[in-house]
């Protein structure tokens, strides 16, 4: 594990994915506006354990509870030193859902998922598909259901974005996600 990253080094390499990657490729169409209205709270916890970045995710699911949408609408928490194998962070989402329940926010937030080494059920680790999901560093992503519900209204085709994401990674493929240059931060940062 690298603990010599820094806060501004997670958080330009994760901008950079959502840029290049997330919106860049479309897949998110409602990542876009966020980011072009600075809503999207960039959190970078030191958490190195499961219980630290617990309490580090209930106090973001406070703030983006208590913020305006129009300030905050949508949080990620990036967490470089905890849970970087894939398993045990698939395995604490568990505990996520089950913090929601508990401080009585689901239904109003929920949180989705990413990670380096993402790997959706029944595919192969190097399958171009878990791209979708391949974030810099692990990351837990805060948003609010009204804010989702609001945007599938307005996207009129939004049952089809994970067939279409899909289709587009495959016609993409390793070469085409490697020539996004998502790895320039993480370059610099290991130079150093």
């Amino acid at each position: 594990m690298n603990t010599g990253i820094s806060n501004e080094e997670a958080i330009a390499a994760t901008k950079l994915w959502l840029e290049r990657a997330v919106i860049g490729l479309n897949l998110c169409p409602f990542a876009k506006t966020a980011h072009v209205k600075n809503q999207i709270r960039y959190v970078v916890s030191g958490a190195q354990t499961p219980e630290e970045l617990l309490r580090d995710l209930l106090a973001e699911f406070e703030i983006l509870a208590e913020a305006s949408p129009a300030d905050i609408d949508t949080t990620l928490l990036i967490h470089p030193h905890a849970l970087t194998d894939f398993l045990d962070y698939n395995d604490f989402l568990e505990v996520v859902d089950a913090a929601l329940a508990e401080v009585e926010l689901d239904g109003e937030l929920q949180v989705a998922s990413m990670h380096p080494q993402y790997q959706f059920a029944d595919t192969e680790p190097d399958d171009i598909t878990n791209y979708t999901n391949r974030s810099p560093y692990p990351t837990l992503h805060l948003l609010r259901e009204a804010s989702i519900e609001q945007a599938v209204a307005a996207f009129p085709d939004a049952a089809q974005i994970f067939d279409k994401n899909i289709e587009t990674m495959r016609c993409l493929g390793h070469e085409g996600w490697n020539e996004l240059e998502l790895a320039d931060v993480q370059k610099d940062k290991d130079v150093k």
